[in-house]
């Protein structure tokens, strides 16, 4: 499998530039820090992937703000000083939000052709910027596409954005994912590119049921309710009932017998095969346990999960590094922190 060389062991930023509802100047100044990047860089990470919605580096008209660039000028510096590098992750767009407690259609961005060329606008001034950082720096187009049926008319528009991204930085990475949360179920429908430097991602959470046990944000999930890792596959599927097809369909797969490293292998299959054929690095952009659950299941389907990545030359970053319900930073058992730094 051909490699996304440089962003093989990260971590993401995220509830810094996206995911807040703190959007104070002293939020963006102090959630982090370049000791956040130095102490990353110490847990022998090669990337952080910063997930940034747009209303941080654009007013709502489309103008340029100078102030939100000046954050990610900052991690840029900071990388470069403690030998990191960075994904520019655009985590909601003008016009699309992946965000379930965001109730706005799903689908309206990837018809709407202002929508669209505002999108458009807003890579060609992200890339103009850091395009010439190209060693350092990668962009992932859009976070999360959600609805299935949107599936080609996302491929229409993330081709249109690379060629876009082309004419301004025609040697950075980019990167681009699927639908239904970017499930890794949806890479074979990713369209075709012979462009040298794309690279495919996907998220990987499964199964939903353990990762984001008690999550108050998934509907249907009792915030009471626990499950450890690993456990048997039946158990699993019977609990993932409460769940969307959209959140819970992996588990049901009907190769997968058994939960452990093997799952994930069998899960990645399709991905792995399509990515092969086409000699497009694989790229998971989210991975990770929610605080909720036991350490032990933590570091379990951690060191499951990675033990694929690593043979299949799978770059990854883990979510998160600091709150957001999933940070490292807040496990409290220290010795729990390194093993679980150790597999990333």
């Amino acid at each position: 499998m051909r490699k996304f060389n440089g962003f093989m062991h990260g971590v993401n930023l995220g509830g810094w530039l996206s995911q807040t509802d703190d959007t104070s100047e002293n939020h963006y100044n102090s959630f982090i820090t370049e000791s956040d990047i130095k102490y990353i860089a110490s847990l022998g990470l090669d990337h952080v992937r910063v997930p940034v919605d747009y209303m941080v580096i654009e007013e709502e008209n489309g103008a340029v703000k100078e102030s939100g660039y000046g954050y990610i000028d900052s991690c840029l510096e900071w990388c470069i000083k403690y030998n990191l590098n960075m994904i520019i992750d655009l985590h909601k767009a003008f016009g699309y939000s992946f965000d379930p407690l965001d109730k706005t259609d799903k689908t309206v961005f990837f018809t709407d052709e202002k929508l669209k060329n505002r999108f458009y606008s807003l890579w060609k001034t992200i890339a103009s910027r850091y395009g010439k950082y190209h060693d350092t720096v990668a962009f992932e187009l859009l976070n999360e596409i959600v609805e299935p049926s949107v599936s080609e008319a996302w491929n229409a528009t993330a081709l249109k954005a690379i060629e876009t991204i082309r004419t301004v930085a025609p040697d950075s990475w980019i990167i681009f994912g699927g639908t239904m949360y970017n499930n890794v179920l949806s890479v074979p429908e990713l369209a075709e590119t012979k462009d040298n430097k794309v690279v495919y991602t996907f998220h990987s959470y499964e199964p939903m049921i353990f990762t984001h046990q008690g999550a108050y944000w998934v509907d249907n999930m009792p915030s009471d309710f626990r499950i450890k890792y690993p456990e048997n596959i039946d158990e699993y599927r019977q609990q993932s009932k409460r769940l969307s097809q959209q959140l819970a369909g992996a588990v049901f797969s009907d190769n997968l017998t058994e939960v452990s490293a093997d799952f994930f292998e069998k899960l990645f299959l399709p991905a792995l095969e399509t990515a092969e054929k086409r000699n497009i690095p694989l790229y998971c952009g989210e991975y990770g346990v929610i605080d909720l659950a036991d350490d032990n299941s933590k570091i379990n389907w951690t060191a499951d999960i990675c033990s694929v990545f690593n043979k299949y030359n799978i770059g990854r970053a883990y979510w998160n590094y600091k709150e957001k319900d999933f940070g490292i930073t807040d496990i409290k058992d220290e010795k729990v922190r390194k093993q679980l730094a150790e597999k990333l």
